[in-house]
């Protein structure tokens, strides 16, 4: 009886040292003006598990487009990415969403002006909230002007009705056009130069 005990007290620890543990999947908002455009740099990166186009920051309970786009609820369009952290890191995510917004732009971003638009980080926790104001002090030092780009808490994020998720998959054509005609990657480039609107 004690010989088999051992043998199971044995194999446990072996077991505990040789299985990893499962990472741990975890969550981050960024609004970058129009939420069809931050999602596709995010979709190609290793490690991340979705991404949710929404609408984060103001008040008002479960917004619908209609009323996020009129400008008077304070909420932003937002995407969320879900990631696992083992193999894409939050800073990562920070690197990317800096070279894909217009950080100079206190109106909006690109062609679409209005609180709606403004770019941010909403933090989750406070090792969220270090990152990010750290990488904004960092990219701030490139430029001879502040940078705009506000961070500040999450305190709830509503997903944006189904015709929004993965628009640019779904809706190729529209989406270019859209992306073309709002000057975003003209402006990224001017920005960011060769950085401009990359993944890692």
């Amino acid at each position: 009886m004690m010989l088999r005990i051992l043998q199971q007290s044995l194999a446990f620890i072996f077991l505990s040292f040789a299985i990893p543990a499962f990472a741990e999947v975890k969550k981050a908002t960024f609004a970058g003006g129009c939420f069809w455009c931050m999602e596709p740099p995010y979709d190609k990166l290793e490690g991340v598990i979705s991404t949710v186009s929404g609408y984060a920051g103001g008040e008002l309970k479960n917004p619908t487009y209609e009323q996020v786009s009129s400008g008077r609820t304070g909420h932003q369009e937002v995407v969320q990415v879900t990631y696992d952290d083992e193999k894409v890191s939050y800073q990562d995510l920070l690197d990317v969403f800096w070279v894909n917004v217009d950080p100079l732009d206190d109106q909006g971003q690109f062609c679409d002006e209005g609180s709606q638009y403004l770019s941010g980080i909403f933090y989750q926790d406070e090792e969220q909230k270090r990152l990010a104001e750290a990488s904004k002090e960092k990219v701030e030092t490139g430029f001879d002007q502040s940078v705009k780009t506000f961070v500040k808490p999450l305190n709830a994020f509503y997903p944006a009705e189904e015709y929004h998720q993965n628009y640019y998959d779904k809706n190729p054509l529209r989406y270019n056009f859209y992306r073309s005609g709002c000057g975003r990657d003209a402006r990224l480039k001017a920005v960011w130069g060769d950085r401009a609107g990359k993944s890692l």
